[in-house]
């Protein structure tokens, strides 16, 4: 069930350990209600993805994702009709004569169709059920794409010409995000209600880090969040998100630390910065001075 008010689907988020301000969960809140899609941008590990399986697991209804890539096209993202069954189905029915097999159905039928996730979506609407369509990382994709997507989000129905015309009863409440690594369309963007997610600060990263990960010492987990606010503050390639903060946590409770020491930041460097040229800055920059500064 959806929640009916701000405070609701507060107390679901906060339920589901997922923590956002109040400006988040406005834009859900009102995406939700008017089911238009929300568009979440923001730097790679800052929870956009977390936002559509939190919902997913509040409204109780199935989550679908579409991982975007370069080259997606319409009928890896819609359906594609399975040709391996359809040829042995045909192989059956040359060899029917002989009555050795049995009578095999229309193979432009909607049984060899393997749907997709906007299928799999619209489909869950033409049945009257709810789901949630995750469009991960859509700047990934190329803009022919992009242009087909905003014909489908105008009507939530796809005409399969072999078979029928398939219209989503039920909208799916759909998230897209983007780490803006190129500009979406703005036709695109007026569809749906639009949020940037920025890098928490101290204390929504600490409340995350409690949520998260309860086993981490409390001491532990305000140093983590220091350091993680004085990296984000260096000229890096890649500043670490949220998730290498959760990973860190993990990995230094899998060591049995339960503080922030020169040797140990060193050796763990490799779990929230991910190219060498990041962990290189760190290092010259002194790992003493990045703990100096967590400690403080």
């Amino acid at each position: 069930m959806i929640p009916a008010t701000i405070e609701a689907l507060q107390s679901a988020l906060h339920a589901e350990r997922y923590v956002a301000d109040r400006s988040l969960v406005m834009a859900i809140h009102l995406a939700m209600q008017l089911r238009r899609p929300l568009f979440l941008e923001g730097e790679a590990g800052v929870g956009k993805t977390e936002v559509a399986k939190t919902l997913a697991s509040i409204v109780g209804a199935d989550l679908i994702r579409l991982q975007c890539y370069e080259g997606l096209d319409v009928s890896q993202a819609l359906y594609e009709w399975d040709y391996a069954r359809q040829m042995l189905a045909i192989r059956l029915i040359e060899a029917r004569h002989d009555g050795s097999h049995p009578e095999v159905g229309d193979i432009m039928s909607r049984d060899y169709l393997v749907a997709r996730p906007l299928l799999q979506a619209i489909e869950h609407g033409a049945a009257g059920r709810l789901s949630v369509l995750l469009i991960d990382e859509l700047d990934r994709a190329d803009e022919e794409f992009e242009a087909y997507l905003l014909e489908l989000l105008s009507d939530f129905q796809v005409t399969i010409p072999e078979v029928e015309t398939v219209r989503a009863v039920e909208r799916p409440l759909v998230v897209i995000t983007s780490n803006r690594t190129r500009e979406i369309h703005d036709a695109l963007k007026r569809r749906c209600l639009y949020h940037w997610i920025d890098y928490p600060d101290f204390a929504r990263e600490l409340t995350i880090l409690e949520r998260r990960a309860p086993d981490v010492p409390e001491r532990l987990a305000r140093q983590l969040a220091a350091t993680m606010q004085r990296l984000r503050t260096l000229d890096l390639f890649k500043p670490p998100g949220v998730a290498e903060t959760l990973d860190w946590a993990a990995a230094l409770t899998v060591l049995g630390e339960h503080e922030l020491t020169v040797p140990v930041v060193d050796d763990t460097l490799g779990v929230v910065l991910k190219y060498q040229e990041d962990i290189a800055r760190v290092r010259a920059l002194g790992v003493d001075e990045l703990v100096e500064s967590a400690l403080g």
